[in-house]
């Protein structure tokens, strides 16, 4: 091949790179030393309170406050409001007034689980088990067999609030959901996959050690009880008003011999929630455009509700913000632009039929855009404009931020949706981008370390641009 030839190739022809093939050392270093702060920060975050806390935890390190409704901001301010316990939304005011719009990064810090039911907890054959109601789009089959931790809040009549945690600290035992042996499991294995463990067998073993008289009925039950109101001082009455959550009992840990990725549960969103807090945590001059990170509940099960992305929290928040400047949020959000932070699915070789390979994400080709989501024909995307993904392009290249753009699936296959809508519903210009993961919504995923980082480098890129 001539030169000529190659140069006119090199010129005109996509030539997408493996990200380890375009970062210096000085940059693995850095993305190992992010990566490791990653894992900390996610087992810390198994659910989303414990997120939200974790999340303002940190901004408070770094120098973040509480803000109160009223008071004036400036250039360099540093401020959050937390959102009942579930959600954040960070803000560093910028040097321009919120009149020429804000950088916002977006991302969900709720994941898939399994919630209690009101009334959980009964016995059945002198066992005593948990009734359980799976939370966003699970594989059912998925959550059988498994160690599972329960982690949440028990609100009292009192109006004290209680702190559940069984099965997180060392020595603590764990809860499962059992599953038919292969001996007897004949007639289960000739169901589809989805119908073959029914979403009312997803039950708790909490325990089967009675106590009382062998005539007495219920022992089992009335042991556990017993066991949960010496610990934590609670009535089966206050099930009532608990949000208890079974979450994955495993740790965050590298994945492969070359320890390039990272397994854990949660991954979809708080890989992208983490990277987002991240970068405007580690902003170390104050932007030109006030930065804001959004870290929103609920984006399972479709953004509704007060700690949703669809919720008027955000506009109070903004419209606080732009008073305070003597700015219409109209006119902030017409201005603004948003990076949806959210995972995309990375191809998988074992299951190529799913995908379309010229337009899937990669592992180790860095932070993922899809200009929408969506499925079939597109139903329910935010489909960013031409204009917007330019800019993003120019601002990830001008960076030196490795990224790629992608569907999410073949046409047809299925499909997802993200916050980008509910974003861009407001007259925000939207754009999702966000960490390709294996196995995503499995009770354990994988993401590679170098698209995690990414994903922080992009997001940081967002919120410094002019």
């Amino acid at each position: 091949m001539s030169d000529e030839i190659k140069d006119l190739k090199k010129k005109l022809l996509s030539s997408r790179k493996n990200g380890y093939d375009r970062l210096s050392t000085e940059q693995l270093e850095a993305m190992e030393t992010y990566c490791a702060s990653y894992k900390t920060f996610l087992d810390a975050s198994k659910t989303e309170r414990l997120c939200a806390a974790e999340t303002v935890r940190l901004a408070e390190a770094a120098g973040y406050r509480p803000y109160v409704r009223g008071e004036q901001l400036k250039s360099g301010d540093k401020v959050y409001v937390c959102n009942r316990g579930k959600a954040v939304m960070l803000a560093h005011i910028g040097r321009e007034t919120l009149e020429h719009g804000a950088q916002i990064t977006a991302a969900h810090i709720d994941a898939p689980r399994l919630d209690l039911k009101p009334n959980p907890l009964y016995e059945d054959s002198e066992l005593a088990l948990l009734k359980t109601h799976y939370y966003g789009g699970i594989r059912k089959y998925h959550w059988v067999t498994i160690p599972l931790e329960l982690r949440g809040v028990v609100a009292l009549k009192s109006g004290e609030q209680v702190a559940v945690n069984l099965g997180a600290d060392p020595g603590d035992p764990l809860l499962v959901i059992t599953d038919l042996l292969p001996h007897l499991g004949m007639e289960q294995s000739k169901k589809p996959l989805g119908e073959a463990v029914p979403g009312e067998t997803l039950n708790l073993l909490i325990g089967s050690r009675p106590i009382g008289d062998e005539e007495d009925s219920g022992r089992v039950k009335l042991a556990v009880m017993q066991l949960l109101h010496d610990k934590y001082g609670i009535t089966e009455d206050d099930f009532t008003s608990a949000e208890l959550e079974a979450v994955p009992a495993v740790k965050s840990c590298d994945i492969g011999l070359d320890r390039s990725m990272i397994g854990a549960y949660g991954h979809d969103d708080r890989v992208c929630a983490y990277a987002a807090l991240k970068a405007l945590l580690d902003l170390t001059e104050t932007p030109a455009k006030t930065a804001v990170c959004v870290l929103a509940d609920k984006e399972e099960i479709g953004s509704d509700g007060v700690t949703g992305m669809q919720s008027a929290a955000f506009d109070t928040f903004m419209e606080d913000l732009c008073e305070s400047q003597g700015v219409a949020v109209r006119v902030c959000f017409a201005n603004s632009f948003c990076l949806s932070a959210d995972v995309t699915a990375a191809y998988d070789p074992d299951y190529p039929e799913v995908y379309e390979k010229r337009n899937a994400a990669y592992l180790n080709y860095g932070v993922g855009l899809c200009k929408y989501t969506g499925a079939r024909g597109k139903s329910g995307a935010s489909d960013a404009d031409a204009e917007t993904v330019a800019y993003v392009r120019r601002i990830f290249d001008e960076a030196g931020v490795v990224w790629q753009i992608a569907e999410l699936g073949r046409v047809d296959a299925g499909g997802g949706g993200t916050v980008a809508a509910y974003m861009a519903n407001r007259n925000i210009t939207t754009l999702d981008a966000g960490v390709p993961v294996l196995s995503m919504h499995a009770p354990f995923e994988t993401v590679a370390k170098l698209d995690c980082y990414e994903t922080y480098r992009g997001m940081k890129a967002v919120y410094q641009a002019e």
